[in-house]
């Protein structure tokens, strides 16, 4: 099947009360090289149910949830084979003493409107991340407002193909150049709905792009494939709007810190753990 890089790495996720599916939205994979740690990210509204701004419940009966179901791709030997199989991983968002298994921004806490997830892989899952140290997802475009940007998501829980994605397509709808760290979002205008939350916000170029070079703007007369990974999107300002909200990717990377510190204590304390069994 002959699919962009992009398209694979997102992922499309159910959220549960039980055995009662609440609401369906994208996450995606994050590290910031091959071999460095792996996260899960999605929105914080996602997995607590609750609007953003109000923390009024989304589901109308009130339910939260306590599950979470992500659509992996099965383990293939080449990426020309992604886009066959599924693996779904249904995993308990909260802990036996109720404390959410998600991480949330170490400086703005519940009111980012991203979350981390540590999971644990097996032999028969595919990991596609956006890698936010390589130059695979990111080859410092330079972008200015009214340029394209895409949205990879699933609308409505609609998808194009299996468990692939709908990319929707709008523009910048403001300068990076905005963004503050008391403040990491950025608008689009996109004509984007439910289940797109948590999507990958990229700048795709199929050829042709302006980067910075050496502190100098250039521009790239490249037939090669590129795009950016610009952040997290997180839904309209209100239901009349086009205008999105979208986390910078500087904020994704901030959180991935706080999930890759969790996971090496955790692994320091296992292997502790081993070494007093094995003298024993």
């Amino acid at each position: 099947m002959d699919i962009e890089i992009p398209t694979a790495k997102s992922l499309y996720i159910e959220m549960f009360f039980g055995d009662t599916k609440l609401s369906s939205g994208t996450a995606i994979l994050v590290a910031n090289n091959r071999e460095s740690h792996c996260a899960l990210v999605t929105n914080r509204h996602n997995v607590t149910g609750r609007n953003q701004e109000t923390g009024k419940c989304l589901n109308k009966y009130a339910a939260e949830p306590d599950t979470i179901a992500i659509h992996f791709h099965k383990n293939v030997e080449s990426f020309e084979e992604v886009g066959n199989e599924w693996k779904v991983v249904k995993l308990p968002l909260f802990r036996e003493d109720k404390t959410p298994y998600w991480f949330e921004h170490p400086e703005l806490g519940e009111k980012a409107d991203i979350v981390a997830l540590n999971l644990s892989w097996g032999s028969d899952i595919s990991k596609y991340p956006y890698y936010l140290e390589t130059d695979l997802d990111k080859v410092n475009l330079v972008l200015s407002p009214a340029e394209n940007v895409s949205v990879i998501g699933f609308p409505f829980g609609l998808s194009s193909h299996g468990k692939l994605p709908i990319w929707a397509t709008g523009f910048m709808a403001q300068e990076l150049s905005l963004i503050t760290p008391e403040n990491p979002v950025f608008l689009i205008d996109c004509r984007t709905r439910q289940g797109q939350s948590g999507s990958p916000v990229i700048a795709f170029r199929p050829s042709g792009y302006r980067h910075l070079k050496e502190g100098k703007v250039v521009s790239s007369l490249s037939a090669n494939k590129a795009w950016e990974f610009l952040g997290v999107y997180s839904g309209r300002v209100n239901s009349e709007s086009d205008l999105g909200k979208v986390w910078h990717v500087s904020a994704v990377k901030e959180l991935l810190a706080v999930a890759t510190t969790d996971n090496e204590k955790r692994v320091a304390a296992a292997a502790v753990k081993k070494e007093l069994s094995e003298s024993e």
